[in-house]
């Protein structure tokens, strides 16, 4: 079945069932919820239909997208909003851009590449046009910017998505981005406090302990938060992470009522939404399933939970919790005006004032100054260039290329070609790309041995044969020392396509 990016409305009659194990009613609890819709590359949102009926019926205050074209989200919003009895709020993971999520948009380069630049109008003019770009789309909440601190090297799962290590600098850019973003009509959102930069587990597979002092947490950690909150952050995000100093009953800061309604309700004097990070990860789940992490996030004193797995379930538990009156209705009340509150304060889907060529054009300009010759060649590159790719995101760690390098290549009429070899006869350039940064849910950070060794054996193949070599790591630049000290190396940040493009133009202008 081919994919239709325009979603019909459901043709059920109201007499008709709705799927089996669907509540037909609508509920108070389920607009607690924030209910998930993923693109299928063959179907489109077909597949996701009668979730997404359900949910509506249901009553859910939100939606998260994952993946789509931007017509097709275009499309599915309006029809969202229209069908829905009250304001959505529709969100997206757009870190790095909307082009993180839908195709068709504009991608950015990681944060840390950002910021290294140590220019906040770079950051400003980041966030804004990423927020105009949602916006046209119908996109009125992004989950970023990331305010935890890349302090923990081994870190598998912030790393380049933080400003920087040090706090004050990352509070002024998580400020600057919020300003920026807020002043578009698209709802910001701080994450993951109380800050996960210090972990060196995945909280998709697992519960993170962070057993770092009170003291440092509160002067360090939180102050990015404090400095969001000072700008009007409109919401913050949960980290399912346990600080023993902060809570010493080891529940994840989502679950934690020490965490969440005395350190940052009343501490930090937060006052607006607060969202549970993804209810179905294993850091919010250790012994109990979603509809109860669901249930105890909520307690605790999250407004929202993001993406549950099973959403008549927990919306279920949900409804369950406030009938026993475990969760006070008072406190739920409380809840759906914070977040009514924020879904009628986000502008409306329109283009006025659109992204601009020029403002795609300055992107593509930011990826190219954001990319880090950490050694350079020694002489120009040459024709015909022979592109070995190693990629440590494939279950075999070695993969064929990506698509967006080539196709930028060939695009600036570079004689390019593919080669699982750097010894042949040719007299053209070898360039070695190794892709490795952060993939949630994988659960390590490092330049997998594999593409280490293999890209080493190619150099010192390339070498032998006399031939001139570079290698292009599009990961962080603290992990390039795994490449040796010899070779020359440009560092990319990310395997984005918009740094795979910056990458493709600085060949083009290397050649000799």
């Amino acid at each position: 079945m081919s994919p239709n990016p325009s979603p019909t409305p459901d043709r059920r009659t109201h007499d008709e069932p709705p799927p089996s194990g669907i509540g037909r009613r609508m509920s108070d609890a389920a607009t607690l919820c924030i209910a998930a819709i993923r693109w299928d590359p063959s179907r489109g949102y077909g597949d996701a239909r009668p979730h997404i009926d359900a949910a509506l019926r249901m009553g859910v205050g939100g939606f998260t997208l994952y993946g789509g074209t931007a017509e097709a989200v275009r499309a599915l919003t309006r029809d969202l909003q229209q069908r829905s009895k009250t304001p959505l709020l529709i969100g997206a993971d757009m870190e790095r851009g909307a082009g993180q999520q839908f195709d068709g948009s504009t991608g950015l380069p990681p944060a840390a590449a950002i910021a290294a630049l140590r220019d906040r109008d770079a950051v400003r003019r980041a966030a804004r046009h990423v927020a105009r770009e949602a916006r046209t789309m119908g996109v009125n909440w992004n989950y970023a910017p990331v305010a935890d601190l890349d302090v923990e090297p081994m870190n598998p799962v912030i790393n380049t998505r933080a400003f920087g290590a040090q706090p004050s600098e990352v509070g002024d850019y998580v400020a600057e981005w919020i300003d920026a973003c807020q002043s578009e009509g698209v709802l910001a959102c701080a994450k993951h406090f109380p800050g996960h930069g210090r972990t060196v587990d995945d909280s998709h597979l697992a519960l993170p302990v962070v057993s770092t002092p009170h003291s440092v947490l509160m002067q360090d950690d939180l102050l990015p938060f404090r400095s969001a909150i000072d700008a009007g952050v409109g919401s913050i995000m949960t980290a399912h992470v346990a600080y023993p100093a902060l809570d010493p009953s080891g529940l994840p800061a989502t679950l934690s009522r020490e965490i969440l309604t005395w350190v940052l309700r009343q501490r930090c004097e937060f006052e607006n939404l607060i969202v549970a990070d993804s209810i179905n990860m294993a850091g919010a789940t250790q012994g109990i399933d979603e509809g109860e992490a669901a249930v105890r996030a909520i307690i605790a004193g999250c407004d929202l939970v993001l993406a549950p797995g099973d959403l008549p379930k927990t919306v279920q538990a949900l409804e369950s919790a406030v009938a026993e009156g475990r969760i006070e209705r008072d406190r739920l009340r409380l809840s759906l005006r914070r977040r009514l509150k924020w879904a009628q304060w986000v502008s409306p889907p329109n283009d006025y004032r659109r992204p601009s060529g020029t403002d795609v054009l300055w992107c593509a300009g930011l990826a190219d100054r954001v990319l880090h010759v950490v050694r350079p060649l020694a002489r120009g590159i040459r024709a015909p260039i022979e592109v070995c790719a190693l990629d440590s995101d494939a279950r075999d760690n070695l993969r064929v290329p990506r698509a967006p390098l080539l196709d930028t290549l060939r695009q600036l009429s570079v004689d390019a070609r593919v080669t699982e070899r750097a010894d042949g006869p040719s007299r053209g350039t070898i360039v070695i790309t190794a892709f490795g940064e952060p993939v949630q849910g994988r659960g390590s950070l490092e330049v997998a041995p594999a593409v280490r060794e293999t890209a080493m054996q190619l150099y010192a193949d390339a070498r032998t044969a006399g031939r001139d070599v570079v290698i292009i790591w599009f990961g962080h630049p603290r992990l390039a020392s795994a490449f040796g000290e010899e070779a020359p190396l440009v560092c990319a940040w990310s395997g984005d396509s918009c740094m795979q493009n910056a990458a493709a133009r600085w060949i083009a202008k290397q050649r000799g």
